[in-house]
């Protein structure tokens, strides 16, 4: 048992079979000090190996005992705080042999490694020859038999941090959205300058053989063409391009973005570059054009909340797998699928990115595009279709109407953008309705065009307007003008109001012969509320700039130690807001209405913040949603804390309020967005054909009106009515809301003493039999 549960955590690049420069990314000092606190909190020793393979190699210092406080304010640098470093000596046997006798010496037999497929692959060899190299050290006598015996064998479990985002059987790799940061950040700086003085621009992103940055910056900023190494244009592509920039133009567009994946090539293998397409447009169009090359920026800063909470939650699964682990289990990953987190194979999975680089080499780019995962393969067919109009040659003369529903998020309008597209593309009349249901009745409607939604994505707010009205009481007028601009559909954006008001047109269809319409409700709210979707549109925003904010008021007390701050968070009675930012920020406690608290927990909390300022981290963050409790309002909890803590830490309290709607989106909101928009108006256009009887539609069936949302792994469609029953009406909350399992983490990480569930614990699945045929 002791043996079991020694590990050893590092990030380890060096061994990469394509001889790749080592690597680093944002989020994988999340990733080790979630690592090491599960370790410690099992009872387990918990080592660093710095500078990676070689550190393995080389032994003595590079290898050292972790502790609870060494992993102390990392979850916002970027980097690794324990070194990589490529390791030459580790890719032969006599350097894999020592860095065995260096592992066995210190009895470690359980090894957590964080990089990519290289270094990954390099674990598993390192595993598979571990008998032998035992063997060859006895026979040497570097160790003893018994030594020896007692490190029979290695565990492996790896964690993939890559910001390509290259790397099979996992939604996301740490690292992979905070490079989106940065991006996104870059291309809004650059479309200013664009469109003032009519430029086109061209940004080379990184991934040499994976073109998911590139992909999704493109989607995430509606740029005009993408270039990506799984996809190469077709033949004559010079001619399209030039052809499809001119028509931009032509349209009153000011400005052109082309993003290039540094991988990108022809379909006959010859590499295109940013200063070869910037010769083409500047030779045949005589644009003004510029080329930024990102570079290394990419990789640098602060991590984004995704990340950090993506590290934290692979960290504690990665210790989990190693405990559970038994000489018969094979090397396996930890991912991301949906929201859940998954054990794969670790083989199956670098196979499988291998032949995704097999299927490029050999021209078969529809298949690598498919080998890369539902996920990528829906990001390419939506951007194909959005990034360019190509209506039908016949109409449809289905009138669609859209509006933005309750409190304004970041988002929406990309939600917006991607469902008029959609409906122009099908062949549908779009309408906009401005001001919400109040707009609605108003007759505030008139039809919206695919150019009018140009730059919508990246823009915060709400660009149709938006209003909390209900419109149970305005169902008169309501009724009438759906008559009047012969609305075929709808689609309702925005957060509780916009379900409960969707739930309110489904019981009017009994007196309203005109509402018995197909209706859809797309989740987008801070708040993260709406029963029927895991996630919400903007709730990411949010959450980013909570997670900022909170890193710079910790940063604040940098020189005056022993303090504790109050921070308050939005989200009506849900605290996801507050428990995922206390994750990402590394909070000490997260007071929420779902989880029930009292005078002694708050005593509890405040005996654990002076024991805290004891050690060496003389800092405490304490987050509270602000309907968590009507009476421990924040306030109270600030004087109580400040009572409590009177000469051994002294507080301070913020409100961070509506700061928590604005900004501009971030890369996942906008790509959110993006596809929750199509798959409406697609679902939306199937559902008409259903519901067209008689020379009229006529919709009164419950699956007729649906919430769009998250769940686990899919997009999904759940009838209005059948989302009664899970939903909390007094308090605007699903009844059984997923985050809540992963709380327990939070609290472990903040090194509270409690039982951390382990009844839900991750299987190994595989990958490989996803593949279908194309993968044999």
């Amino acid at each position: 048992i002791f043996l079991a549960q020694l590990c050893t955590i590092s990030t380890k690049f060096g061994f990469r079979s394509l001889g790749q420069t080592c690597t680093s990314a944002e989020g994988m000092n999340a990733a080790v000090r979630a690592t090491v606190r599960v370790g410690l909190y099992t009872g387990a020793k918990v080592y660093f190996v710095h500078e990676g393979y070689q550190g393995l190699v080389d032994g003595a210092d590079n290898i050292r005992l972790a502790t609870w406080e060494s992993v102390s304010m990392m979850l916002q640098l970027g980097g690794t705080v324990i070194g990589s470093a490529r390791s030459k000596d580790f890719r032969t046997r006599e350097g894999r042999m020592k860095a065995a006798g260096n592992l066995v010496k210190l009895g470690i037999t359980n090894l957590c490694v964080i990089g990519g497929d290289g270094s990954l692959t390099g674990a598993n060899e390192f595993r598979t020859e571990w008998s032998g190299l035992l063997a060859d050290l006895v026979k040497a006598g570097k160790i003893t038999n018994e030594e020896a015996k007692k490190s029979s064998h290695l565990n492996i479990v790896g964690m993939v941090g890559s910001i390509d985002n290259d790397f099979c059987g996992t939604d996301m790799t740490i690292g992979t959205d905070s490079a989106l940061h940065r991006i996104i950040e870059v291309v809004d700086a650059i479309t200013t300058t664009a469109q003032s003085h009519q430029r086109t621009f061209i940004l080379e992103v990184m991934g040499r053989h994976c073109g998911y940055l590139a992909l999704v910056t493109a989607q995430a900023c509606g740029a005009d063409w993408v270039f990506i190494p799984e996809m190469p244009p077709d033949e004559g592509w010079e001619d399209h391009l030039c052809r499809r920039l001119a028509n931009q133009r032509a349209r009153g567009s000011r400005l052109n973005v082309i993003i290039v994946a540094e991988g990108a090539m022809s379909r006959a293998g010859q590499p295109i570059t940013s200063e070869q397409i910037k010769k083409l447009v500047t030779d045949r169009l005589g644009f003004d054009t510029r080329t930024t090359v990102l570079g290394h920026v990419q990789r640098g800063g602060t991590p984004s909340a995704f990340d950090r909470i993506l590290g934290s939650r692979m960290g504690v699964e990665a210790v989990m797998a190693l405990l559970e682990a038994t000489p018969d289990t094979p090397a396996c990953v930890v991912s991301l699928s949906g929201n859940l987190a998954v054990r794969l194979p670790l083989m199956e999975c670098v196979q499988v990115t291998k032949d995704v680089t097999a299927a490029m080499s050999q021209g078969r780019f529809d298949e690598a595009i498919k080998l890369r995962g539902k996920s990528f393969e829906n990001n390419w067919n939506t951007y194909k279709l959005l990034a360019h109009i190509n209506p039908p040659d016949v109409k449809s003369n289905i009138n669609v109407a859209l509006l933005n529903i309750g409190a304004p998020c970041a988002g929406m309008n990309a939600a917006v953008r991607s469902a008029v597209r959609m409906g122009i593309i099908q062949g549908h009349n779009m309408l906009a309705v401005h001001d919400g249901f109040d707009g609605l009745a108003e007759g505030q409607i008139e039809p919206i065009t695919w150019t009018s939604v140009s730059g919508w994505t990246g823009k915060g707010g709400s660009m149709l307007g938006t209003k909390r009205t209900l419109p149970g009481k305005l169902l008169e007028e309501i009724s009438q003008n759906i008559a009047k601009f012969n609305i075929h559909a709808l689609v309702i954006i925005g957060g509780f109001e916009a379900y409960v008001g969707g739930l309110e047109l489904v019981q009017a269809r009994e007196k309203y012969e005109e509402i018995c319409i197909p209706i859809v409700v797309i989740p987008a709210t801070v708040s993260n509320n709406v029963p029927g979707s895991d996630f919400s549109i903007g709730a990411d925003t949010a959450l980013n700039t909570i997670t900022s904010t909170c890193d710079r008021i910790k940063q604040s007390a940098a020189g005056t130690k022993r303090r504790v701050f109050i921070v308050e968070t939005m989200g009506g009675y849900c605290g996801y807001l507050a428990t995922m930012a206390g994750l990402a920020a590394g909070a000490d406690a997260a007071y929420i209405f779902e989880e029930k608290f009292g005078i002694r927990d708050l005593e509890t909390n405040v005996e654990h913040l002076v024991e805290k300022m004891k050690t060496t981290v003389k800092r405490g963050l304490i987050l509270r949603n602000e309907s968590c409790n009507s009476n421990y309002t924040t306030d109270f909890i600030f004087n109580l804390y400040s009572e409590e803590g009177k000469g051994i830490f002294d507080c301070r309290k913020n409100v961070l309020g509506h700061m928590q709607q604005g900004g501009t989106p971030t890369p996942f909101d906008r790509n959110f967005g993006t596809k929750m928009g199509a798959k409406s108006v697609l679902w939306l256009t199937e559902k008409l054909k259903e519901c067209y009887r008689h020379g009229r539609i006529f919709a009164n069936t419950p699956d007729s009106a649906c919430v769009l949302g998250m769940k686990k792994r899919a997009l999904t469609f759940q009838p209005l009515a059948d989302l009664k029953s899970d939903t909390d009406f007094e308090h605007r909350i699903p009844k059984s809301q997923w985050w809540l399992k992963i709380r327990p983490i939070m609290k472990i990480l903040a090194k509270y003493d409690i039982k951390l569930d382990t009844s839900e614990h991750a299987d190994i699945e595989h990958v490989i039999k996803k593949r279908g045929p194309l993968g044999k």
